[in-house]
């Protein structure tokens, strides 16, 4: 009340802005509502941090406090015994300072190792593209084309001056890649035409669609990954062989292909019946009214699960390595069975979970902003 007088003795009719309670607003309410509402939440919530705090400070004394991060060499053999005699209350990262360009590239030549680097800046640089709204056209097509041939002649070689470098060489990170985007880039149109064919009302195209959808998702991927490493060159005829990291490439291919015909059936039967009776009635032929009006529509609704059948497939490529293709995951398993490097293997397996996390972990990040983008309208 004395604010409003004095402002009134001053000229001003309004009253000055007061900030508001931090007991009702900001953190201090968030937390008193969320983490301290009762005593039961107070007491998971005390428990949790001190379990949170403890575990935290334990991770960083291993990795960090206690870890030993290079070893000396006898000629060309690693003298371990530092990382051994500590028992495993440090980490021993030396395993990783030696063996990163095996984790990364395989068995590539050791000499070549700049031409898989630079593949793999050409997948961020092509991912970070795509995902710029300015770049949804043609454009993308030839940059798409343009950026998959620089990486096909960059692992193989042979022209240019560079040294040709066989498939079986090839391994790490770049298989990883290799996989996943040559997979999920050619499974995500044929998902959209077989989740357009289960809906058709030709009896021919959708049972097709539904054997193909059912059979596939039926068997695990390992034994298509089999099928096509060992099943199928039987079939071929004879002097005639196609490389087995081609015939991996088509299994994860028509695997992620009917796992993500069903995402996109799920968002075309949520779209509402009076979008396709609207398009009809513009009179739209079908493929004007499937790819202007109900396709982009359905696609936004389940970009969630979308995104989730990605990831899924992402971490999936690791199973290529029954089959013995060498990606990330194989050359992380085969550079700790060196004798001199045997028993670290946990610090192999964090190096690769966190480059796995990465990549997830952006593909999230990315989904969750473009829903929010492409929703917008729906929060109004």
């Amino acid at each position: 009340m004395s604010e409003i007088t004095l402002n009134a003795a001053a000229g001003s009719p309004e009253a000055a802005p007061r900030k508001a309670p931090v007991a009702t607003t900001g953190a201090v309410a968030w937390a008193r509502q969320n983490l301290f509402s009762s005593w039961l939440s107070t007491a998971v919530t005390l428990a949790l941090g001190y379990l949170i705090v403890r575990w935290t400070l334990g991770f960083i004394d291993w990795a960090f406090v206690n870890a030993i991060w290079s070893v000396p060499f006898q000629g060309n053999q690693p003298q371990t015994q530092a990382c051994r005699d500590i028992k495993g209350v440090g980490a021993c990262w030396a395993v990783i300072t030696e063996k990163h360009r095996f984790i990364l590239f395989g068995t590539y030549p050791y000499e070549e190792h700049w031409r898989p680097a630079l593949v793999c800046l050409l997948f961020v640089a092509l991912y970070v593209i795509s995902a710029m709204r300015r770049f949804w056209n043609w454009r993308l097509i030839p940059i798409w084309a343009a950026t998959l041939t620089l990486i096909g002649v960059l692992m193989w070689g042979g022209v240019f001056g560079l040294s040709f470098v066989p498939q079986e060489r090839w391994g790490g990170l770049p298989i990883t890649l290799i996989l996943s985007t040559f997979g999920l880039a050619f499974a995500f149109p044929l998902a959209i035409l077989v989740a357009l064919g289960r809906r058709s009302r030709l009896p021919a195209i959708k049972v097709l669609c539904v054997l193909y959808v059912e059979l596939i998702r039926g068997v695990p991927l390992i034994s298509l990954l089999f099928m096509a490493s060992v099943m199928f060159p039987l079939f071929l005829p004879e002097g005639m062989n196609i490389d087995k990291l081609l015939r991996a490439q088509v299994a994860i291919t028509l695997f992620a292909a009917a796992y993500l015909a069903e995402v996109v059936r799920a968002g075309l039967q949520a779209l509402p019946r009076g979008q396709y009776e609207a398009a009809e009635a513009l009179g739209l032929s079908y493929w004007q009214k499937t790819g202007l009006i109900i396709l982009p529509q359905a696609l936004r609704l389940v970009i969630p699960p979308l995104v989730n059948t990605f990831i899924g497939f992402f971490k999936d490529t690791s199973l290529v390595l029954i089959i013995g293709i060498f990606d990330l995951l194989t050359a992380g398993k085969t550079a700790i069975v060196e004798p001199a490097w045997q028993g670290f293997g946990v610090e192999v397996y964090v190096t690769v979970g966190v480059i796995y996390l990465v990549f997830c972990f952006a593909m999230s990040k990315y989904s969750q902003d473009l829903e929010r983008d492409l929703n917008r309208h729906r929060r109004r």
